[in-house]
């Protein structure tokens, strides 16, 4: 497709059009949160509608027929749809990482065939994560030639998003010990995705295990995976943003219904000053402490996504020094966010009595779902290595969790 195409083709997409289009599509989110949850129950129609309006378009430029965009503007897209549910947010995250490596990699592998994917707004899953006994990061897939092709047998498990998605991305060790990653649709022979994830929180992101047995990978759906050329080798810091960006739709999901209990359902407590609860002074205090820990994750969150635009166009030493910043700017993102999450899904029960914590509110659904992305990786290395890299000017870890 000629570059004139693309263009036409995005002509419609812009971030404040997307944003604009997904606007009902959240707030149905948001309002069946609730039930979904009790019911174990998908949001497939929503997303599949979000899909369809191309909001992982938002952050890839307009000449690769994207809605245009900055990090920040992705950032801020997904703490509007974790604010609704962040178990879509987290469904989504494996597309809009892949949108990531679009956007900030001209040398991606296959991209032109990634860019055509997300322009007909079909849907990623993806992980490297694995339950075979081996240490954490460690691959035992395996992929080998066959024909004109490859196979693949092995499991990976925190497959999020798989329900939802069109395509799914892993990683296997070939005869030589190599590690290759490929891109297979969902709908192949030998792909079995299971809806086994069973966490506390997070219920409904279909994390669990894809199974892959003797599945055929074409020489166009499988690359080397190396990183050792790269000038900026934290190329984790954008999924470790995005979890940042869950938390903070959480927290602001709080306050949503801190306000609302203290509106519609919360009475003053016998010995209250006050005729409603919205006059108690306790209850504005509590309420102004959840905001401003939403306030406060949100803020960090698009601070952090203006430091991870501002690698884009570097390269060498500069993009080196700046990719370590930014990774530890990241880092203590991830530490505000997660902990002002936590802190105001537990100050929401302060709003009210005995009734805030009736099971049909799902209130507690919050601190559960805050509580697991969080235990996607530790804050406590977060916060160490920030502070290592202040006190010593040691770079960060390139695990891809910093």
């Amino acid at each position: 497709m000629t570059a004139e195409a693309v263009r036409a083709e995005a002509a419609e997409y812009t971030v404040d059009g997307v944003r604009a289009a997904a606007a009902p599509i959240l707030r149905r989110l948001a309002a069946g949160a609730r039930e979904r949850e009790q019911a174990r129950a998908y949001a497939f129609e929503e997303v599949r509608a979000l899909a369809e309006r191309r909001i992982t378009l938002v952050g890839i430029a307009t000449a690769d027929g994207g809605a245009g965009g900055s990090v920040r503007d992705v950032a801020d897209l997904v703490i509007a749809v974790a604010r609704a549910d962040s178990n879509v947010a987290q469904a989504l995250r494996s597309s809009f990482l892949t949108a990531n490596q679009v956007a900030s990699r001209p040398d991606l592998p296959h991209r032109e065939r990634t860019l055509r994917r997300l322009r007909d707004g079909d849907l990623f899953a993806g992980t490297g994560n694995e339950r075979t006994g081996g240490a954490s990061g460690s691959v035992n897939t395996t992929i080998r030639r066959d024909g004109d092709g490859y196979l693949i047998n092995g499991e990976k498990y925190y497959s999020t998003g798989a329900l939802y998605a069109s395509w799914f991305s892993g990683s296997a060790k070939d005869e030589n010990g190599t590690v290759l990653g490929f891109t297979v649709p969902v709908d192949r022979e030998g792909v079995q995705r299971l809806d086994d994830f069973d966490a506390v929180g997070q219920r409904l992101t279909a994390s669990g295990t894809t199974r892959l047995v003797d599945v055929r990978a074409f020489p166009d759906e499988v690359a080397v995976r190396d990183m050792s050329t790269v000038d900026s080798p934290w190329l984790g810091s954008f999924a470790q943003l995005y979890l940042a960006a869950v938390e903070a739709g959480i927290a602001a999901a709080v306050l949503d219904d801190a306000t609302w209990f203290a509106r519609e359902k919360a009475r003053p407590i016998k010995h209250s000053t006050a005729d409603r609860s919205v006059d108690d002074p306790y209850v504005r205090e509590t309420v102004g402490q959840i905001a401003a820990r939403a306030h406060a994750a949100r803020s960090v969150v698009l601070l952090a996504a203006e430091a991870l635009e501002g690698l884009r166009g570097l390269s060498g030493a500069r993009a080196r020094a700046a990719g370590a910043a930014a990774a530890v700017t990241v880092a203590q993102t991830g530490v505000i966010a997660i902990e002002s999450a936590l802190r105001a899904a537990e100050l929401l029960f302060d709003v009210g009595g005995g009734s805030i914590t009736n099971r049909d509110l799902g209130f507690d659904r919050h601190w559960r779902n805050a509580r697991t992305v969080a235990n996607h990786n530790p804050r406590q290395w977060k916060a160490s290595v920030a502070g290592a890299y202040h006190l010593t000017g040691e770079e960060p870890p390139t695990t891809g969790l910093f």
